[in-house]
């Protein structure tokens, strides 16, 4: 099914604009128009009843258009995206349905920045299984974060769900002191900023967050994702996006796809960040 296809009806004459910066086995740098990169621009026009058309744009200027009935996503995958472009799905919820596409039951998971648990009930729902083998390890720097995250957690997962969810004050730079040595994680999520609800002054900060993604690629499984939402709009929140996208141009080539999603004219928005081993 062609992501725009089955919407088709909904775009009218309006015309939305969405860039991705696609790594093809991962770029060596995020920055667009690399030699291994595609700068691709999707315009969703108004269609006919036969299909929408896609146009794209490569490095090198030149386009191509195509209509396109099927795709290896899932159609609720679809829709999320297209609801993103339009303005009616956040960042988190991309998140999620991205998640789904790697997580099964019975996996480890990390949630390396509770805040107030949604992402923790999220992926206890993704990973808990009637054998009771999934695992979710979760961390946060504010004990109160933690205490949410709890509050959470009792109204809304079983005690046996609850049973595999470990809970830890700590930095996330520290993950692999929490994740035994044999347990190979499918998933390590990470919510950045502050505490919604919290102290605003009490952030994240770029230096830890580094050490913390270098941890994530060190206990990641193979075929595992590094999933962050990073935030610019604070004190220190740009530092730390271009620490990320620093941090995703040096991985490898040849073990690592990475890619980011962004809203090209809201520049405070919040920015989706995929690292992918290989």
């Amino acid at each position: 099914m062609n992501l725009f296809y089955s919407y088709s009806s909904l775009l009218g004459r309006r015309m939305v604009k969405c860039e991705w910066n696609l790594k093809h086995y991962i770029c060596p740098s995020l920055s667009p128009l690399k030699t291994n990169c595609r700068n691709i621009t999707v315009f969703a026009k108004s269609s006919e009843s036969n299909g929408a058309s896609i146009s794209v744009a490569g490095a090198d200027g030149s386009w191509s258009s195509s209509v396109s009935r099927e795709s290896p996503i899932s159609g609720s995958m679809e829709q999320v995206m297209v609801e993103y472009v339009f303005g009616r799905k956040k960042a988190t919820e991309v998140a999620h349905y991205v998640w789904k596409q790697v997580v099964q039951k019975g996996d480890a998971v990390v949630d390396a920045t509770c805040g107030n648990g949604y992402d923790t009930l999220a992926l206890l729902r993704m990973v808990a299984d009637n054998a009771g083998r999934g695992r979710v390890y979760g961390m946060d720097v504010q004990k109160i974060a933690l205490e949410s995250t709890s509050s959470l957690l009792d109204q809304f997962a079983s005690q046996d769900e609850k049973e595999l969810v470990e809970l830890f004050v700590m930095c996330h730079s520290q993950m692999e002191d929490i994740v035994p040595n044999d347990v190979a994680v499918r998933l390590v999520a990470f919510n950045l900023g502050y505490l919604p609800g919290g102290d605003k002054k009490l952030i994240t900060r770029s230096e830890t967050t580094v050490l913390a993604l270098e941890a994530a690629k060190r206990i990641l499984a193979p075929g595992g994702l590094i999933s962050i939402v990073t935030y610019v709009g604070h004190p220190g929140g740009r530092e730390e996006f271009e620490k990320i996208e620093g941090f995703a141009s040096g991985l490898p080539v040849e073990s690592w796809n990475c890619c980011k999603l962004q809203l090209l004219n809201r520049p405070l928005a919040p920015i989706l960040i995929f690292l992918f081993k290989r």
